[in-house]
């Protein structure tokens, strides 16, 4: 399925162009929601919100900017809240306040390995300003970090950051159904900043990255590096060093919105992978992690939040951390000083 969006949406070309009525037709729906969404958005909340985004389908590397966003907000000395849609979550009630014990059934995926992988409240809540209101009236925080928001226009937000797979880009440049983009490349103009996943640096400011998605423009633009963390047992909590897959057989599973990236990062490790993706938010059983006790079964952390109660003993999850410029950290922070709220007591 990859292989196959890969051709349709991300080379130079429009195979689907025969489709542009429908892409003309999304168009118009979306920015009929957006000016509607718009109209009921709230001016203003008592904490300042930074939202996380996309304008593209698919994986980009959302959770894990927002993770780092959480630890450098930590750092300063905020309390994040991270909002979620909890999309692939059927909880009977919301907002939901999410845990690192939570069922990813009732949460979804993201936001139990957001939990897990942060340690801050996660609230999930299908309306986000709902959820946001929860979050302030029970005190969880101070600072709202919406992860994967950019098109939830009825939530107020002091700071945008739209992050792109760097191989990937823009693709055709297209709209769906024709191409990957959920809005215009010119939704970028109205965004603080641009991140780019996998992106190389030119220079020592860390901006203009040089890969897929270098016809990209912004002025404040960034290149985003994922880096093999520990891995660690999924039954045992045993860890290893990534260096240990060197030669190694192994299953690779995914259910991400890419899961070459993935494959590839397990490549680059010296490991002899098998690949076996899956679609993004996929339920997984038994029977599709294996039986072959010769290979290494290695998965991503967002879906070994759904497998932790049937993996094998020889099931393994390999962590993963974003590293970006000092200088996209001391911008957001210079832009939040700006959104700080006064104090009403």
């Amino acid at each position: 399925m990859t292989s196959l969006v890969d051709r349709l949406w991300y080379g130079k070309r429009r195979p689907l162009l025969f489709l542009a009525p429908f892409a003309w037709l999304y168009r118009y729906i979306a920015e009929a929601r957006r000016r509607k969404a718009e109209k009921k958005r709230v001016s203003r909340l008592s904490a300042p919100v930074v939202v996380v985004g996309n304008i593209t389908a698919g994986g980009t590397g959302k959770s894990p900017l927002t993770a780092w966003l959480v630890n450098e907000m930590l750092s300063a000395g905020w309390r994040p809240v991270i909002l979620s849609r909890g999309y692939g979550g059927k909880a009977s009630d919301y907002p939901l306040l999410v845990t690192k014990d939570t069922l990813p059934a009732l949460a979804g995926d993201e936001p139990v390995m957001l939990a897990q992988a942060t340690g801050v409240p996660v609230v999930v809540d299908p309306d986000r300003c709902r959820g946001a209101e929860f979050a302030l009236d029970q005190a969880l925080g101070d600072i709202l970090i919406s992860d994967d928001g950019l098109q939830h226009y009825r939530l107020p937000r002091d700071i945008e950051l739209a992050v792109f797979d760097g191989a990937r880009g823009v693709g055709n440049g297209a709209l769906i159904p024709v191409g990957p983009l959920r809005e215009p490349v010119s939704r970028l103009n109205s965004v603080d900043f641009v991140v780019i996943n996998g992106g190389s640096e030119a220079g020592s400011d860390g901006q203009r990255p040089e890969n897929g998605a270098a016809d990209i423009e912004h002025p404040q633009l960034y290149a985003m590096k994922l880096e093999p963390g520990q891995l660690v047992n999924l039954k045992t909590g045993e860890t290893r060093a990534p260096a240990s897959l060197l030669g190694k057989r192994v299953r690779a599973v995914a259910g991400i919105g890419n899961p070459d990236r993935f494959f590839n990062t397990l490549k680059g490790l010296g490991a002899r992978v098998t690949a076996v993706p899956f679609p993004d938010h996929h339920r997984f059983r038994p029977e599709d992690l294996g039986s072959d006790s010769d290979q290494v079964l290695v998965m991503t952390a967002k879906d070994a939040v759904k497998c932790r109660g049937f993996a094998p003993d020889n099931a393994w999850v390999l962590h993963v951390e974003a590293t970006l410029p000092q200088q996209l950290s001391d911008s957001v922070h210079a832009k939040l000083q700006a959104c700080v709220r006064p104090s009403t007591s």
